[in-house]
């Protein structure tokens, strides 16, 4: 499952050379970080609304979506996704409550 969005984040990393008369991508890169939050956002939205109120289908693709507009918002930030599903890793064994406890006293 990783492999996939580590190369969905390779190809989207590899846009920001592509034109920008053709790439959405690009588009959303040369925009920057607050262009691509807000989109970001908008996903988020439609993915709640997909969750409770239409078909699976409907929310995968929602769901798929928001990834990809997570995997430019890191590339924006030069955040690699790798450095992602490492604190991912990194939390797997503790539970939520424990993992969010020790944010809060860091």
């Amino acid at each position: 499952m990783s492999d996939v969005l580590q190369q969905l984040a390779a190809t989207i990393s590899a846009r920001r050379s592509a034109d920008s008369g053709s790439s959405y991508t690009r588009q959303l890169l040369d925009a920057g970080p607050q262009r691509c939050a807000k989109k970001l956002g908008e996903e988020a939205v439609e993915v709640v609304i997909a969750a409770t109120s239409e078909s699976d289908d409907a929310l995968k693709g929602e769901a798929a979506d928001l990834l990809y507009h997570l995997l430019v918002l890191l590339e924006s930030r030069n955040v690699a996704i790798a450095d992602v599903l490492a604190v991912l890793a990194n939390r797997q064994g503790i539970s939520g409550l424990q993992e969010k406890a020790g944010r809060a006293s860091s």
